[in-house]
């Protein structure tokens, strides 16, 4: 693959990979069902668990300029057999953010249809058990697929376009913060916790999904510009610049309309539009769209470069991790990750696809934490980039925070998540055990070796790592 990604355009792929559905659709659905004006909470206590994880992730990534993310970082420090359940959760967990995100899109796409006096028919506008005659959600199947065609154009211009279309989709939000604070009425943040304080921790584990997209990020570290020092930066700027504006839309949406009469779908328009902003609301629909094609671009992207990750290092078929020799992206991995989310996002409810991300997410920042704390105090003399501050603290609350949020969701979620991983290790047992001991003999990762690498430089074939047949 080749570099081409700077320290602007890594930070609008994680602005872009963070702030979309969870504002746009999300923030309305948790606040109406589970948490009330308290979502505001729900929002800062995910984003404070979020941050911790962050802090161990900017360290990993300031250290192994190499695709994978999780799987990479796992591998190294605890194991190939724990990184391949890291990476093979994560497969999952990012192609259903795909999907999420796709259905979260499809709301605000058919309120702007509607607007223009366009009707889909009632089969196509949601997955079956959403709605009277509901058989697939046609729009986000739509735009699973054309993000998919988006990415396989090539890295550069598929990151202009991302740059392009968040620097659209920030500018639209702060018009949203600036017409919305002078439309709130404060008698609608009363009460501010209707279902508890308790409702307003489940909603975490909930917007969780929000929060984070630093992670898909890291896997970007093959295309980035002196990957040790701007992937880091990239993901602290983009986390505090989504959590500033989190905070303050969460205000605007719960003080311009009650609770209990906000639109899950189309939240934000759908407050303005009941404030006598119609107009605005039909900016904000477009705005919606175009933000949330951002994050089903940040995440498809993601999740191939872990596949590409996986298929090189033996784990999984080299068929899937092919280059396309003009374009130099996985294309065949992202094709098949945009098929699988465009069914996902057809067939399946938004909230269902929600807590499966967040749970296997959760799982992979616990598992992080764990890494960064153990490889600071057994390989201390590794290059690092950047240090996660108050060790051993930090971590050690990003994994605390990560499993409290997790024993939220419910019980379905985590027979859903132990089937899919129970799924992977038959195919480790059975392909991928094998397979990788052919590839590379020594093991997935060598950590020292990646500490002799410059940003650009791969490290050197010899009897550890065998060409790749």
């Amino acid at each position: 693959m080749v570099r081409t990604l700077g320290l602007t355009q890594l930070t609008m792929i994680g602005v872009g990979a963070i702030i979309g559905a969870g504002i746009f659709s999300l923030a309305a659905a948790v606040a109406k069902d589970v948490a009330g004006p308290a979502v505001l909470i729900s929002f800062l206590v995910a984003g404070a668990a979020s941050l911790c994880a962050a802090f161990a992730y900017a360290e990993f990534a300031g250290m192994v300029p190499k695709a994978g993310s999780s799987y990479t970082y796992c591998a190294a420090v605890l194991g190939e057999i724990v990184g391949w359940i890291v990476g093979w959760d994560l497969l999952l967990e990012y192609t259903a953010i795909v999907a999420v995100v796709a259905i979260g899109m499809s709301g605000y796409l058919g309120f702007l249809l509607d607007a223009v006096g366009v009707h889909l028919p009632a089969w196509a506008l949601g997955a079956p058990g959403t709605g009277a005659g509901h058989r697939i959600d046609l729009l986000a199947v739509v735009i699973c697929l054309a993000v998919a065609w988006l990415l396989t154009r090539g890295t550069r211009t598929s990151a202009r376009v991302e740059t392009v279309l968040t620097i659209v989709k920030i500018a639209i939000v702060l018009l949203v913060i600036v017409v919305g604070l002078t439309k709130v009425h404060t008698g609608n943040l009363h009460p501010f916790a209707p279902f508890g304080l308790g409702g307003a921790f489940t909603g975490a584990a909930t917007v969780f999904f929000a929060v984070f997209g630093y992670d898909a990020l890291s896997t970007a570290a093959e295309e980035s510009v002196e990957a040790r020092s701007k992937l880091p930066k990239a993901m602290m700027l983009s986390l505090s610049i989504s959590m500033v504006l989190y905070v303050l839309v969460c205000v605007v949406l719960t003080g311009m309309q009650r609770y209990s009469d906000l639109d899950p779908n189309s939240g934000i328009s759908s407050a303005f539009a009941s404030a006598g902003l119609s107009g605005l609301a039909n900016v904000i629909a477009v705005g919606a769209v175009i933000g949330i094609v951002t994050v089903t671009f940040s995440f498809m992207m993601g999740a191939s470069r872990l596949w590409y990750a996986l298929s090189r290092d033996g784990l999984m078929p080299a068929w899937f991790g092919a280059i396309h020799p003009k374009r130099k992206v996985p294309h065949r991995a992202t094709w098949t990750i945009g098929a699988v989310a465009a069914v996902l996002a057809g067939v399946l409810p938004i909230n269902a696809v929600a807590e499966l991300t967040n749970i296997g997410v959760l799982l992979a920042f616990m598992v992080v934490c764990a890494s960064v704390l153990i490889l600071r105090y057994k390989k201390p003399h590794l290059r690092r980039g950047f240090r996660c501050p108050g060790m051993p603290v930090v971590p050690v609350l990003g994994m605390l925070f990560s499993g409290w949020l997790m024993s939220f969701l419910q019980w379905e979620t985590w027979v859903r998540l132990g089937a899919w991983l129970a799924v992977g290790l038959v195919v480790y047992a059975t392909y991928g055990y094998r397979r990788t001991r052919e590839v590379m003999p020594g093991g997935s990762v060598d950590l020292d070796a990646l500490d002799e690498m410059t940003d650009g430089e791969e490290p050197e074939p010899g009897p550890e790592r065998l060409p790749v047949r």
